[in-house]
């Protein structure tokens, strides 16, 4: 009889219960011990991605040093421009050996640099002039070189399989300057990838995995791996995953075992993929055993627990599931549960007890929802009165400041030049003077909606004081920011506004300056916009003035 009470039953259940913990702890300390590896071999798997990266860097920067010596040397120069201009030659010169003395001077350079495969010269219009190979490689060089490309410009080309040199080559090509630093051409040279071979892992600094480089389709170019397989290609599931988990480790089929560890970095100096493995069987080769076993002493563990456990579940897990499960609902935000109390014992007044609890809570949530839903609505409206304008609804002063702060910050940080437009109506105060103050609301209300139309949604326009407005222009030049100047300036021009039976036209002067590095403060921003402002008005107004 002493088995059919409600604390009987949970003294057998609890003395079976002491059972469990040894079980959790055990598993906790598994589960805690893969993750440790996991973050081991994560952290290992990046370190081996940092050190490629860095070499990559280093190697790169090695032989685009070399061929910029190559790009600057006076044959180079001089053979270009001596074949690009045949009037330029020089007295004496043979016409048409030029090219070969060339072809000669860049086959002479290709044998000294072992990872040099070709070197070629074309013109400036792309055309080849010279190369020590027979049959140079085709590239499409700028259409027109930024103007900081004539010093450090760089054009590297996808690196692929080369079926010519049986090896992974990437092509660079750099501009060639003539003595007046004048663009004439660009040196090509293709780089044998396969020396970077033994830069991508160190025998004695890396840890243990291999280190591949793959192309933009996921086959190999090169393997840390000194008799490693040539273009193996990694499924394109694998490759989508490392791409889209950058830096996280993904258990996949690799290039190197059958089932790897591994994790993927893109190159900051080459368009390829740096991808670092280990063989999972290794990693996890111990840790499996112990696994297993303990799996196994659990299994026959529940067997038993379990077919004492389903007489007991009739009356008291059954019931608890129950409430568990409502409890559950009600912690996932669903109030509306309700249990059907059919017992007389201690679960049926538990059960009860929980529907008075659940109609509390019910009420309540109601009555927090409604606060909060009002102190919300209020919320939105002192935040937007705080930053804005009550009258044109633009940003106002202190938002402003804050705005040309941070702009200021950015620019310091990306040299991402921005443009500021500081604006009044002429004559303003004449206006005011002459019909109101409610027609001078109303002007200043529809210049700023031509403000607001006339700039981009990631720019800003606020009202500096009184007839007075601000436009900031993100990432633009004064020659742009001029023109947007003059729309804003003709639209108003062409607006008209009847007043008392008059038609009254207004006008704005603006005055534009784009940011400086010695721009400190938002104050010395707005000092050079105010001075440009003044030259506006002062050269006649209706007019926009870039300050240079």
């Amino acid at each position: 009889m002493w088995l059919k009470s409600i604390k009987s039953k949970i003294m057998v259940f609890a003395i079976l219960a002491t059972l469990i913990p040894s079980l959790g702890l055990g598993l906790l300390s598994f589960r805690q011990n893969e993750a440790q590896i996991d973050a081991n071999v994560t952290r290992e798997l990046r370190a081996l991605t940092r050190y490629a990266s860095r070499e990559i860097e280093f190697w790169m920067d090695k032989h685009v040093h070399e061929v910029r010596v190559s790009a600057t040397s006076g044959t180079v120069i001089d053979g270009l421009s001596t074949i690009d201009r045949p009037q330029t030659r020089t007295r004496g010169s043979a016409p048409g050996k030029n090219p070969q003395a060339l072809a000669h001077y860049l086959r002479s350079v290709r044998e000294k640099l072992d990872t040099i495969l070709e070197l070629t010269v074309v013109n400036a219009a792309g055309k080849t002039v010279a190369s020590s190979a027979a049959t140079p490689p085709a590239i499409t060089l700028p259409s027109d070189w930024p103007q900081e490309s004539l010093t450090d410009g760089l054009v590297v080309v996808t690196p692929h399989w080369n079926e010519q040199y049986d090896t992974a080559t990437l092509s660079i090509a750099l501009p060639v300057l003539s003595y007046n630093n004048m663009l004439i051409g660009a040196l090509v040279a293709v780089l044998d990838l396969h020396t970077l071979q033994p830069e991508l892992k160190s025998a004695t600094k890396s840890p243990p995995g291999e280190v591949l480089l793959l192309d933009r389709d996921g086959r190999t170019l090169v393997s840390s791996q000194i008799n490693g397989d040539k273009l193996i290609q990694l499924d394109e599931s694998s490759l989508r995953r490392l791409h889209a988990q950058p830096g996280e480790s993904l258990v996949f089929r690799g290039t190197t075992y059958q089932e790897v560890i591994g994790l993927a970095d893109m190159s900051a100096e080459l368009p390829v993929t740096i991808v670092a493995e280990r063989d999972r069987a290794e990693v996890y080769g111990t840790w499996i055993k112990q696994r297993n076993m303990f799996l196994a002493l659990v299994g026959a563990l529940l067997l038993l627990v379990t077919a004492v456990a389903f007489q007991m579940g009739r009356s008291i897990v059954g019931p608890l599931q129950r409430l568990i499960g409502a409890a559950d609902r009600i912690a996932g935000g669903d109030l509306d549960v309700r249990l059907a109390a059919t017992r007389n014992d201690e679960l049926g007044h538990l059960t009860q007890v929980f529907n008075q609890m659940a109609d509390r809570l019910r009420h309540n949530h109601a009555q927090i929802m409604a606060a909060n839903q009002a102190m919300q609505l209020q919320n939105q409206v002192l935040e937007t009165l705080s930053i804005t304008d009550s009258l044109t609804g633009l940003y106002n002063r202190s938002k402003l400041d804050a705005i040309l702060s941070d702009e200021l910050a950015r620019f310091k940080r990306t040299q991402r030049h921005f443009t500021m437009l500081m604006m009044d109506i002429d004559y303003f105060k004449t206006l005011n003077d002459s019909y109101g103050h409610v027609i001078g609301d109303e002007i200043l209300t529809a210049v700023a909606r031509i403000l607001v139309q006339s700039i981009r949604s990631i720019d800003y326009a606020a009202r500096y004081g009184g007839d007075e407005f601000i436009i900031i222009l993100v990432e633009t030049s004064a020659d742009h920011a001029l023109k947007t100047a003059e729309r804003i300036r003709s639209q108003v021009e062409n607006m008209c506004y009847n007043a008392n039976g008059s038609t009254i036209t207004v006008t704005v002067s603006i005055g534009i300056v784009q940011c400086q590095s010695d721009d400190g403060t938002p104050t010395a921003v707005f000092a050079r916009a105010d001075s440009a402002l003044y030259e506006a008005k002062h050269a006649g107004r209706n007019r926009a003035h870039h300050a240079c």
